[in-house]
């Protein structure tokens, strides 16, 4: 890390350190306000915070690493939901998984290199009437099978689809 990024980082992270300083038992809010100021949890802000507020490395990993709400790397710049509930499970979500997978080139978790998309596989959306389905940055897609979805997302791609987030 170079001096400039590092002074930039300091600069980002002073608010949330001051706000902490002294305060015992409250690692997972100071986590979430980390990830609220860069959008995941940067390995060299994690090392900051431990040496400003001397607390152990290990245990600011341990708690992040431990809660699935902690990202250690950028979402895209469009977050893919695809529900495997029973209901989309039943109507083939695994197929459109496998789809999306191949066409985006990640995994489940991953993103793409290009930062556009990153992929989840979710338990329920809660829109079982529209199995199977999926959600981009909070917008639902229904009614899907692996050729929509892809199109679906080439139509996020292409700016034909409007953010939400």
């Amino acid at each position: 890390m170079t001096t400039a990024t590092s002074e930039k980082l300091d600069e980002r992270l002073a608010p949330v350190i001051e706000k902490f300083r002294g305060k015992k038992g409250s690692t997972i809010a100071l986590l979430s306000s980390i990830q609220e100021t860069f959008g995941y949890l940067p390995e060299e802000a994690l090392d900051i915070v431990s040496r400003s507020l001397n607390i152990p490395t290990a245990e600011l990993f341990g708690v992040a690493s431990f809660y699935s709400m902690f990202r250690f790397q950028p979402e895209g710049k469009y977050v893919v939901r695809l529900c495997r509930g029973t209901a989309c499970h039943v109507q083939g979500s695994w197929l459109i998984g496998e789809q999306l997978q191949r066409h985006l080139g990640v995994k489940e978790g991953g993103t793409t290199e290009d930062g556009m998309f990153s992929l989840h596989f979710v338990a329920c959306l809660g829109c079982c009437s529209l199995a199977p389905v999926m959600m981009v940055n909070g917008v639902v897609h229904g009614r899907l099978n692996p050729e929509k979805a892809v199109n679906v997302l080439e139509s996020y791609r292409a700016g034909d689809k409007e953010e939400t987030q």
